[in-house]
C-alpha cells in the first residue's frame, strides 16, 4: 500500500444555500447548505461545520478499530458524540474545539484502562484531528 493517497469530492450549487456532494467512487450524494446560524441558513441540512465535526469523530472511530485489532482489545461496541465549536477568532468564524466522548462497551475480562489506552492512542493518530488546527479533547464518563 503506498503512502499517499488522494480522495476526490465535487460539489454542485442546487439552490439558494444549498448544494450536493458526490465522488465518483461513492454511491451516495449529501446535501449540503449553510447552518441555520448564519444568514439564510438552512435548518434539517447537513452543513460544512456538521461535515469537519462527523470527519473527527468517524476517524476517531475508524482509528479505534484499526488499533483495537492491533491491540488484540476485546469490545463489544463502540459509539462517540462529537460535540464542535464555533467561534469567532481574530474577525474569522473557525472551529475551535471539538471534544469527543467515546463510549465502549467490552467484556468483563477487558480491562478499562487498556481501552481508555487505545483510545487515547487513537486520538493521538488520527489522520483528521493531526490536519486540522482546532484542538481535540477525549471526555470519558
Amino acid at each position: 500500500m503506498s503512502d499517499d493517497h488522494k480522495y476526490e469530492v465535487n460539489l454542485q450549487w442546487k439552490n439558494e444555500r444549498k448544494g450536493e456532494l458526490t465522488s465518483p467512487l461513492l454511491n451516495q450524494t449529501i446535501e449540503v447548505a449553510t447552518p441555520p446560524d448564519f444568514p439564510k441558513g438552512m435548518p434539517g441540512v447537513w452543513s460544512p461545520e456538521h461535515l469537519l465535526i462527523a470527519a473527527v469523530n468517524s476517524c476517531l472511530m475508524t482509528t479505534f478499530l484499526a488499533i483495537a485489532e492491533n491491540s488484540k482489545l476485546d469490545y463489544d461496541s463502540f459509539e462517540c458524540n462529537a460535540i464542535g465549536w464555533v467561534e469567532k477568532v481574530d474577525g474569522k468564524f473557525q472551529v475551535t474545539k471539538i471534544v469527543l466522548k467515546p463510549k465502549v462497551t467490552f467484556p468483563s475480562h477487558t480491562s478499562y484502562d487498556k481501552v481508555k489506552r487505545v483510545l487515547e492512542m487513537s486520538e493521538k493518530n488520527c489522520l483528521i484531528s493531526n490536519s486540522i488546527k482546532s484542538t481535540v479533547t477525549l471526555e470519558f464518563d
